[in-house]
Order: structure tokens, then sequence, then C-alpha cells
């Protein structure tokens, strides 16, 4: 008996000194901890803000000083025109800001001159926690109106795989009926935490905002008057962050900012951790 215990004791010590080894690192969090994550939804205006000066810095900024963890940006330019200078916008914001990236495109056109990227237009998820998938589904338009979509992304939220879903819906009613039924069917098919923000181009107690108060939750429920358009005067509500039932909401925000024609909107989520996180990594 005595020897069995002075072995326990010896691995014990063992183990112990293995001080920043792998498995003192990997024992370091359990699973269930609680993760608080700021979050935003931002239509950017190709960066243009109210004083119709393009300025993606102003953009970056208002996103840093939020203290956002992951942002879904509409209104988004990739090399698409003079108006932007050709700039790929959502890139350069990831690398300003040192987050990881996606873009969706939802028009794709062929570049201006031969060798050019190509022009597209659409949205982007910005994260400073991997985004280990992502997909961008286009949405049904009616006639010869604009395509819509919804970027999707899975992101490690140091160990919690949070889905992501950022969209900027149709300017018709009719449009925006299916476009959101589609929503919240291709959300259906994920499993876990879910976050979808946009800009939904819909007042909350329009007709086609029904589906998604059915199935999500409106995080600014309890603050009726969060007008975010235009950012000057702001008079309608049409910019959105809905979660799963799962997710506890401790505080939501309109930002004040003239960088574009909207305004910003933040939330502060709280996850709860499915998988451990390993020290070390993001």
């Amino acid at each position: 008996m005595r020897k069995t215990l002075s072995l326990v004791t010896a691995v014990l010590v063992l183990l112990l000194g293995l001080g920043n080894s792998a498995f003192a690192q990997e024992t370091r969090f359990e699973n269930g901890n609680p993760m608080n994550v700021e979050v935003m939804s931002f239509n950017i205006h190709h960066a243009v803000g109210e004083d119709n000066v393009l300025d993606l810095e102003r953009i970056a900024k208002t996103i840093e000083e939020s203290g956002t963890d992951i942002v879904g940006l509409q209104e988004v330019d990739n090399h698409w025109s003079s108006r932007s200078d050709f700039q790929d916008q959502a890139k350069w914001l990831a690398e300003r800001l040192g987050m990881f990236y996606t873009y969706g495109a939802n028009l794709d056109f062929e570049p201006l001159n031969d060798g050019d990227e190509r022009r597209q237009y659409g949205t982007a998820i910005l994260s400073k926690y991997p985004i280990i998938n992502s997909q961008n589904h286009p949405l049904t338009k009616i006639g010869n109106t604009e395509q819509r979509g919804l970027l999707e992304a899975t992101i490690n939220v140091k160990g919690n795989h949070l889905h992501f879903y950022n969209t900027h819906l149709a300017l018709t009613s009719a449009e925006r009926e299916i476009q959101i039924r589609e929503i919240v069917e291709i959300a259906s098919q994920s499993e876990g935490s879910k976050v979808i923000l946009g800009d939904l181009n819909a007042t909350p107690e329009s007709n086609e905002m029904k589906s998604m108060y059915a199935n999500y939750v409106d995080v600014f429920a309890n603050q009726p008057a969060a007008y975010t358009y235009s950012a000057e005067n702001p008079t309608r509500r049409i910019d959105y962050i809905f979660t799963s039932s799962d997710i506890e909401t401790v505080n939501a925000e309109v930002i004040q900012s003239l960088a574009s024609d909207h305004l910003p909107i933040t939330a502060e989520i709280v996850l709860d951790r499915e998988q451990p996180y390993f020290n070390g990594s993001k």
C-alpha cells in the first residue's frame, strides 16, 4: 500500500513539475466558463460619411473604440470603383484592426481594365477570433433588383463555435419577406449559438419581420427608439442584432458616429463555452 501511495505521489509531483508543458496548458481552463463577446453591425456606406468624405480610417476607429470583437459590415467595396479608391476595404480594415475576415460579394463584375481585380460589392465579417469556415448564400431577388446575400461564418470563440450571419436586405417588402424566410431556414441548418445581424431595411413592426421575431431574440427589444438611420438625424430603426435564445445579452447600444450614413450598433453577449480552451490558441 505504501509503495502504491509513493508511486501516485511521484506521478503527481512529475505532473506538477511540468510547468509550461502542453498538459499544464490544456488543463488550465475548463468547459462551461462563460465568454463575454462584443458584436457589432455597421453599414459603412463604402466608408463615405455624412460629410460626403471617404475615410476608411474613420470606420476603423469607430470599430476600434467600441471594443468590438466581431463585426458584420454592409456596403463594403472590393476594388469597386473610384468612389472608394478601388480599395479592398475588408482586407484593409482587417489588417488595420488586426482581425480575421471573410468577404461575401453580392455584386461581382469584370474589371475595368485587363489584369485588374474583379469589381465587387457586398458584406464582410471581421473577427478577433479565428474564422473556421464561411459561405455567402445568395438570397432570392424579384425582377431586376440588386442581388442580396447572407454571409455565414463559424467563429471559434475560445472553444465556442459561434454561428455568425451578416446580411443587407432588399429595398422592397416583398423581397425582404422571402429573404428573411430564407435566412431563418439557412440558420436552422446549424446547431449551436447564433447571431444574425445586419441592415434589414425594415422597421420592427413590418410584416416581413415577423419570422425573425418568431425565431430569434432582438437585443434591442426593450429599446424601441434605437434608431439607426440616418446617422445625422436618426428616425428609423432598420439595423438589428438578433441572437438565438441560449445567448444572454447584457448590454446593447447605438453608437453615435457620422462615419457612415447608418449608425453602428453593438451588443455584449454571453456565450457558454462548449469546448475546453487551450492556452495559446485564439
